[in-house]
């Protein structure tokens, strides 16, 4: 057995791909699958604010994809939003604030549709929050995990359309956030019935150190695939 560490990388079945959105752009990411059978859900990943340094590899999405397929049986998909660089490359476009990325989120749900990826949730990490509530209301969405959400795009009507879907969503807010601290959290999604806010004491907004990202992935995989939780902090290489 070995330490599952920052920098593992787990088995998983990866494939390159590209999103094509109805506006006409080309978007890059990845999708990484079980390593065997059929995924018991799928994260669709939105990344925070490109012009903060946000992106597909950004490191708690990237570590939910080196780790989730093999740990939790879930696939995940990442992708650089419109005018978004990472490892991966370069996706058409540029930032539009918010707005023109709702084509993107369209796309990264067709392509789960169209792809047979079951019970498709969304986990948008800060500006990925905002986009997962503006443009992810949507079916076949089960419902959204939200990181760090500061409301500030997204906002009463956001939660209202929520609230009035019944779709479920979670926010796991960092008790040290800059944007949007626990308490504030809790008043704000007080307007959606089925809205559950999880305060992570000692977190920040980036969820830097290992200690707490393995409690978002933990939270994570509770919501989207319960049979897997806990999930283990070794692994048994068998290649």
């Amino acid at each position: 057995m070995s330490e599952i560490r920052p920098g593992t990388i787990l088995p998983a079945r990866r494939e390159d791909i590209v999103l094509r959105t109805s506006d006409g752009l080309r978007l890059v990411g990845e999708v990484a699958r079980p390593p065997s059978g059929d995924p018991a859900a799928t994260l669709v990943c939105l990344h925070p604010l490109p012009t903060a340094g946000g992106m597909m590899d950004s490191h708690l999405l990237r570590k939910a994809a080196y780790r989730l397929p093999a740990l939790a049986g879930v696939a995940v998909l990442r992708f650089n939003t419109r005018g978004t660089r990472s490892a991966r490359g370069a996706s058409d476009g540029e930032f539009g604030g918010g707005g023109p990325e709702r084509h993107d989120v369209a796309a990264a749900i067709e392509f789960c549709v169209r792809s047979g990826l079951p019970d498709t949730w969304l986990l948008g990490w800060s500006f990925g929050s905002e986009l997962a509530l503006m443009w992810g209301n949507v079916p076949p969405v089960r419902g959204a995990i939200l990181l760090s959400p500061p409301l500030r795009r997204a906002g009463d009507a956001e939660l209202d359309a929520w609230a009035a879907s019944g779709r479920a969503l979670v926010a796991l807010v960092p008790g040290l956030d800059d944007y949007l601290p626990p308490d504030q959290a809790r008043v704000r999604f007080a307007r959606v019935p089925q809205a559950r806010v999880i305060a992570v004491p000692g977190a920040r907004h980036l969820w830097v150190g290992e200690t707490y990202v393995r409690i978002a992935l933990n939270e994570i995989v509770r919501i989207v695939s319960p049979a897997a939780w806990p999930l283990p902090t070794e692994w048994r290489d068998e290649s």
